[in-house]
C-alpha cells in the first residue's frame, strides 16, 4: 500500500490552508498534513520532530518570522535541508523568486485565485514530492 503524502504546511492564512486541503481532497490525494501558522514556531518544530515530511509547502508572508528567515532555518538544519520545498505565496517579485531559488527551493508558485489553479498547484506539489 502506498504511503500518504506527508506535507508540512507553513501558512498563516486559514482560508489558504482550507483551499489546499480541498484541492488535495478533490484530486483524491491520500495525504497527512501538519500546519504551522507562525514562522517563529518552525525552528522548535524541526528540532522536536521525530520524522521528516515528504514535502514542505510554505508561504513567505508569515507572522513573527518571515518566510526568508524560515527558509534559512530549514535549509541549515541537517535532515530537513534535504526535504523538497515549494514556496506558495502571493508574491511574484523577482527578488523573492531569485532569493528562494538561491536558497534551494524546488518550486516557486504564486498562489492561485481559482480552484482550477489550486488543482494545478496540487499537480506541481506531487511532481516535486515524487508522488
Amino acid at each position: 500500500m502506498k504511503k500518504p503524502l506527508d506535507i508540512l504546511l507553513i501558512e498563516d492564512d486559514v482560508d489558504d490552508v482550507d483551499l489546499l486541503k480541498e484541492a488535495l481532497d478533490e484530486n483524491s490525494i491520500d495525504y497527512q498534513i501538519e500546519v504551522i501558522m507562525e514562522g517563529d514556531k518552525v525552528s522548535n518544530h524541526i528540532q522536536d520532530s521525530t520524522h521528516l515530511p515528504g514535502i514542505i509547502v510554505m508561504d513567505l508572508n508569515l507572522p513573527k518570522a518571515d518566510g526568508k528567515e524560515v527558509l534559512q532555518v530549514l535549509k541549515s538544519n541537517g535532515p530537513f535541508s534535504d526535504v523538497p520545498v515549494i514556496v506558495l505565496t502571493t508574491s511574484s517579485s523577482k527578488e523573492d523568486i531569485d532569493y528562494c531559488y538561491k536558497m534551494g527551493v524546488n518550486k516557486f508558485i504564486t498562489k492561485p485565485a481559482t480552484i482550477e489553479g489550486w488543482n494545478e498547484t496540487i499537480s506541481k506539489i506531487l511532481d516535486v514530492a515524487g508522488a
